[in-house]
């Protein structure tokens, strides 16, 4: 059987036409989009119809669209950006455990440079409650980043309400929305949002490319200086050809996602179906309905994720365990922490994210694959053995 790939929320394969709009800017069209001259103008044609492109995506303008090296880099860029720029107004921050570690890290460097970071928690569901992010606000307060989706558990967040009471505190609203974008759709108008962060590589476009969509006239200082690209907010030259695919990417998943997010919310639910009638003693983690289309994770009690993920591996599987980002940490995952699993329990957390490719067949053949793979290593696991 060829290579099953059940690991879209680390990264997704590029549409072929992506590839085919990005080849031209690598090979004989390579103008700086900062130069005056012929080859200079063509990259800045390319580079604002794909700033186009992508704010066709969250429904926003082109001018708010500003075009990072990743997400990661959008989160850092909104986060430090924001308080740098509203430090004098106030230097208390709102946000939650779930949140990516490029929020929360940030987050940490925020705080000790005198900014104060308060969590409010989610439920066993992964949910944040808005009454707590309201009951957090202080006068003080500059900035809430809510993720709109988490990557590890696929939870969809109530961010509109959120929106609607940051709103009327004048405060503003990040969102982390790379787990979400080409999964649901996103308009940054009803969300509520001031500024938002997405990743190409979540939607069918290239890895290494990011954008922050900045509502006009929200405050934010750059982090990375030196030049004048993107309205002075980002300095550095531009991955013209990456930026291209973004924006093909952004116009292509924009069309379709009616149609995959469809297909791939029967695929999941097929799956978590399957996996509670066909594997004992596991734990369906995030909300088991408002979560992202094609999204499963679950804990498998008495074994290790990895190993799992190893054995599923030589049967042509790939799959997570956690996040992609913290995989190689040997640490229980702070968003499994926050939701309530205990340590051993999530030691066994599974993350299975389809892709508008996958098939019904392959789904049923990874529920024949699983449950053998299980039974085994249980049968190897001492916790296994007292837990029963």
């Amino acid at each position: 059987m060829s290579p099953v790939y059940f690991d879209h929320i680390a990264g997704t394969p590029p549409y072929p036409a992506v590839v085919e709009a990005m080849l031209p800017y690598l090979k004989e069209h390579y103008g700086n989009p900062s130069s005056l001259h012929q080859a200079g103008k063509a990259a800045k044609q390319a580079l604002e119809q794909a700033r186009t492109q992508v704010a066709g995506l969250v429904g926003a303008n082109a001018e708010e669209i500003y075009f990072t090296a990743s997400g990661s880099e959008a989160n850092n860029l909104a986060l430090k950006g924001v308080a740098q720029a509203r430090q004098k107004k106030g230097r208390h921050i709102i946000s939650s455990k779930i949140e990516h570690y490029s929020v929360l890290h940030p987050l940490k460097s925020l705080s000790r440079q005198g900014f104060e970071i308060s969590y409010v928690p989610v439920d066993e569901q992964g949910i944040v409650d808005p009454q707590a992010v309201q009951q957090a606000i202080r006068p003080d307060t500059i900035l809430v980043s809510i993720m709109l989706a988490n990557n590890e558990v696929g939870s969809i967040q109530p961010l509109a309400q959120i929106g609607k009471i940051t709103r009327d505190k004048e405060i503003y609203l990040h969102t982390d929305a790379v787990a979400a974008a080409g999964r649901i759709p996103l308009k940054v108008e009803e969300l509520g949002v001031d500024l938002l962060s997405l990743a190409s590589d979540q939607f069918h476009g290239p890895q290494g490319v990011g954008a922050l969509y900045a509502r006009q006239g929200t405050r934010f200082l750059p982090h990375i200086e030196g030049g004048t690209q993107e309205g002075g907010k980002r300095a550095g030259s531009y991955n013209v050809a990456g930026i291209v695919g973004m924006g093909c990417a952004a116009r292509l998943i924009g069309r379709d996602m009616p149609d995959i997010s469809r297909s791939l919310t029967n695929l999941h639910q097929k799956l978590i179906n399957g996996l509670e009638s066909k594997i004992g003693d596991i734990v369906i983690t995030g909300h088991k309905s408002q979560r992202i289309p094609g999204h499963v994770s679950l804990c498998v009690k008495y074994i290790e994720g990895e190993s799992m993920l190893l054995f599923l591996d030589m049967q042509g599987f790939a799959v997570a365990s956690g996040s992609a980002c913290t995989s190689l940490a040997l640490k229980r995952s702070q968003v499994l922490e926050a939701i309530g699993i205990d340590a051993a329990t999530a030691n066994g957390s599974m993350v299975i994210s389809l892709g508008k490719d996958n098939t019904e067949a392959q789904v049923d053949r990874f529920l024949e694959i699983l449950p053998p793979i299980v039974e085994r290593l249980r049968r190897m696991s001492p916790l296994y053995k007292l837990g029963n």
